[in-house]
């Protein structure tokens, strides 16, 4: 997950730091920040999978 969120705070500065209407950019980080969530939640769900088991077993 950190290379999943490394990712998505470079492509954050990288629109950041464009030259482009304040509108466009306001989507495209909108955009992005879907696209980050949707990468992370079968993470998110597997690790809550895990984290369950393990309070089972305690």
């Amino acid at each position: 997950m950190a290379d999943i969120d490394f990712e998505y705070e470079r492509e954050c500065d990288n629109i950041n730091c464009r030259t482009m209407d304040v509108n466009l950019k306001i989507r495209l980080l909108e955009k992005l920040k879907q696209h980050h969530r949707q990468r992370r939640e079968p993470y998110l769900q597997q690790l809550a999978i895990l984290q369950e088991r393990i309070r089972r077993v305690c």
